[in-house]
């Protein structure tokens, strides 16, 4: 087998950071996708300090469509065996108000962010990913809403990727695409999106980034499926 070369965006910290650990002791070289060079930096530092192989980073602002259009450019030149795309990174939007009261240029923001940027930067390396019959992942949310938890900016966006990668399954089959892509949900997490929130039910980003490995690492195709870590456990 050759080299198993993975990009996590928003890998600097929280879950993605947790994920680009875990595959990276499994064995995968992995790429920083983050925003600022100096979170990147300390992140690649404390990753390399555990033994696990990292490539690099690549500046990756999911608001600027211009940018990713480069960063798309710039792996393609520096990472060529890239197979494995981690859609990770996203803005929680406004968690503290109800739909009723939810700004619409925070939806619009939220959308940008998390679906928009992700279609656009998922779209912008698909030919490299099906040169290397590699796969995506994406990082997200049940459509179905919870009674439990359902800000509506974050889970129309996450709606939105799941559409996305239930269309691109499908297309890809149809079409003989080389690529596969599917949607984890990792469930309950305390992270700085959420607050550091830490209720019954929840793990932490070890936890979480060690159960993904395990299911990138597992030999089995995920096509169109949508996962869950660790499903939401329901209140009596």
């Amino acid at each position: 087998m050759g080299k198993k070369i993975v990009l996590v965006t928003g890998a600097n910290k929280g879950i993605g950071f947790g994920i680009a650990k875990y595959l990276g002791l499994s064995g995968w070289e992995v790429v920083i996708g983050a925003r600022d060079e100096q979170r990147a930096s300390k992140a690649i530092e404390n990753l390399k300090s555990q033994g696990i192989g990292v490539l690099g980073w690549v500046n990756i602002e999911l608001k600027d469509l211009a940018g990713i259009e480069q960063a798309a450019k710039e792996i393609n030149e520096r990472f060529p065996d890239l197979s494995l795309l981690v859609n990770n990174a996203g803005i929680p939007g406004d968690m503290s108000v109800d739909s009723e009261h939810t700004e619409i240029n925070i939806i619009r923001e939220t959308l940008d962010v998390n679906f928009i940027g992700t279609f656009a930067l998922t779209k912008a390396l698909i030919p490299l990913i099906a040169k290397n019959n590699g796969r995506i992942a994406n990082i997200t949310v049940p459509s179905e809403v919870s009674p439990y938890w359902h800000p509506l900016a974050y889970v129309a966006s996450k709606a939105a990727q799941n559409a996305m990668m239930g269309v691109m399954a499908i297309e890809f089959q149809q079409a003989g695409t080389p690529v596969g892509i599917f949607s984890v949900h990792p469930g309950p997490t305390t992270t700085d999106l959420n607050g550091n929130m830490s209720l019954p039910g929840f793990h932490d980003i070890e936890t979480v980034g060690q159960k993904f490995a395990e299911l990138i690492n597992d030999g089995q195709n995920h096509q169109g499926e949508f996962i869950e870590l660790y499903p939401i456990v329901k209140e009596d």
